[in-house]
Parts: structure tokens; sequence; C-alpha cells
């Protein structure tokens, strides 16, 4: 079985919610969201594509999923205009033993160290997708920052 098989599995719409803890107010900011999953290139990459709204205005994300098979790891590109401005973030992540996606990347936060970031995307079932992220301080704390949970139109 395809690693990204229980993507190709989530093709299609979906409708949700998206929660930001947003880190101006240090309160959680939900705003109604919408996902594509696309299988593209013959099915060697999922591309997933998503709304949501940060104080009224519309956001928006996209990632763009790949299996690595010499290296057995799990790699994405991630790009948001809330979050990332202009730049892509690429990620990695180990080969998923379970129905969840996860992959890391970092960012720079001069004049400090780089933070990281983890993204895990979850299918349990064709009905169901939820994409979490995490923000991860140079020590190593972990912090939600972002979560999207969708049903299939």
């Amino acid at each position: 079985m395809s690693i990204l098989k229980k993507l190709t599995d989530c093709v299609g719409k979906w409708r949700g919610k998206s929660t930001l803890q947003d880190p101006n107010t240090n309160k959680p900011e939900e705003s109604q969201s919408t996902a594509v999953v696309s299988s593209i290139l013959g099915g060697r990459f999922i591309r997933l594509d998503y709304t949501w709204g940060y104080q009224g205005k519309p956001q928006e994300g996209s990632l763009l999923i790949g299996y690595d098979k010499d290296e057995d790891k799990v790699t994405a590109h991630w790009i948001d205009t809330w979050h990332n401005s202009d730049r892509v973030m690429a990620c990695v992540g180990a080969t998923p033993k379970d129905s969840t996606i996860s992959v890391r990347g970092s960012y720079a936060a001069p004049p400090g160290p780089d933070w990281g970031w983890r993204i895990d995307i979850k299918s349990d079932n064709d009905q169901d997708l939820r994409i979490v992220m995490f923000n991860i301080w140079p020590e190593g704390k972990e912090e939600l920052a972002m979560e999207g949970s969708y049903s299939r139109m």
C-alpha cells in the first residue's frame, strides 16, 4: 500500500472550521474553513489546499506532499498567506505508522534561533479530515498553533 494511500482516499472537497491560537491576543479564533485534496502527477503527490480567516480577512494555504522511497521519508512544501508570508517551508517526516502523516520544518526568528513547525494530517476514514499545526520552541516545547477539522462535502 502506498504511504500516501490515506490521503488519496481523501481526494475531494471538505468543509469545516479552523481554530487559530492567536499569538497577538493569546485567545483562539475560529473561522469557517474549506479544504480540497487532489492527487497529482499520477498519484505521486497529494496537494492539500485550504482556506480560513483571520479577523474577517480570508487566508489560504497549500501543502504539496510526496514520499521519497529512497530515503523512506514523507516530504512536503507548505505555503500559507498568514504564517509564511512569501516563503516556502520545506518539511520532512518519518514514514507513518498509523493514519497520521506528520512533517516538520523550521523558520527563522531573528535575532534568536530558528523555531520549528510540525504539521499533522490525519484521516481515520474517508469522511473526516484533520490538519493540526504546532509551533516548536527552540528548546523543543510544542504549542498548538492551528487546527482544522473537516467533513466531506
